[in-house]
């Protein structure tokens, strides 16, 4: 199967690094032209350098709706369309318990995880996809499935994300297919502080042994937004080596198993 996008135009948010990098090369390698959004202008321009001529940036906060509307006129004025929105630009300002958080962080990531991802969605569709159809993809997270300690606010905005998915699907239909990714323990810099120093003990939570790369998320949100996935629409996949497949205790299971 040849997975191809080829004259395809695609908005990326939080595309400077990461998850959103990686998308935005296996779109241009998949023969799309990609405009990356985040809010550095300095770490796009480097970004779009490495991809090339496929790839053009503007500097945007995807919680703001002024410049989120200034990326997307940006975008169509660059190549004259938008087919695919990919909305993967997150925060995570606060780690801990869930009841503990300041009402400032909290505002935030629900601004940019939870609402970003529609006024983002609501800018492209007004100015190109409710004529001409297009796709839209969410990154959510395999935490919006499942209980991550001190991550409670951040997995809540990512699990009314899975939600946003479904209803944009529904209301959108049949012009837009909506669909989300929900990564699960990836080599991020947003996750850095999770996975850095413990990557042998965190392998051992999913059942390949192996923690994510940015390009297995990008692999999937590649597939998602091509034509070969006309017929998928309103859907979350989970992308996170089994990890929500291991049973509760399997760890400390483990552990005794290879005592015996």
């Amino acid at each position: 199967m040849d997975i191809r996008l080829d004259g395809k135009i695609a908005l990326i948010t939080g595309a400077s690094k990461g998850i959103g990098l990686a998308v935005a090369r296996g779109f241009a390698e998949s023969g799309a032209s990609v405009m990356l959004t985040s809010r550095k202008p300095e770490a796009l321009q480097t970004a779009a350098e490495s991809i090339g001529d496929k790839a053009a940036w503007h500097a945007a906060n995807a919680g703001d709706s002024t410049a989120a509307e200034m990326a997307v006129r940006a975008t169509i004025e660059r190549f004259g369309r938008v087919d695919i929105l990919v909305n993967n630009a997150a925060t995570n300002p606060y780690t801990g318990p869930t009841l503990g958080i300041d009402e400032g962080r909290a505002a935030k990531t629900m601004l940019v995880n939870q609402m970003g991802p529609v006024i983002w969605s609501r800018l492209v569709w007004d100015a190109w996809m409710e004529a001409n159809g297009g796709v839209i993809v969410n990154i959510t997270s395999a935490g919006a499935l499942t209980v991550s300690p001190g991550l409670g606010t951040y997995d809540g905005t990512k699990a009314a994300l899975v939600a946003l998915t479904r209803q944009l699907a529904w209301e959108l239909s049949p012009k837009v297919r909506v669909v989300a990714v929900a990564p699960g323990t990836v080599k991020t810099d947003m996750a850095r502080a999770i996975w850095e120093g413990h990557e042998e003990e965190l392998s051992t939570t999913t059942l390949v042994d192996r923690l994510g790369e940015p390009e297995d998320i990008a692999d999937m949100v590649t597939f998602l937004s091509s034509d070969n996935a006309s017929w998928v629409t309103g859907q979350t996949f989970v992308v996170d080596g089994g990890m929500l497949c291991l049973p509760p205790g399997a760890e400390h299971m483990a552990t005794l198993s290879s005592a015996v």
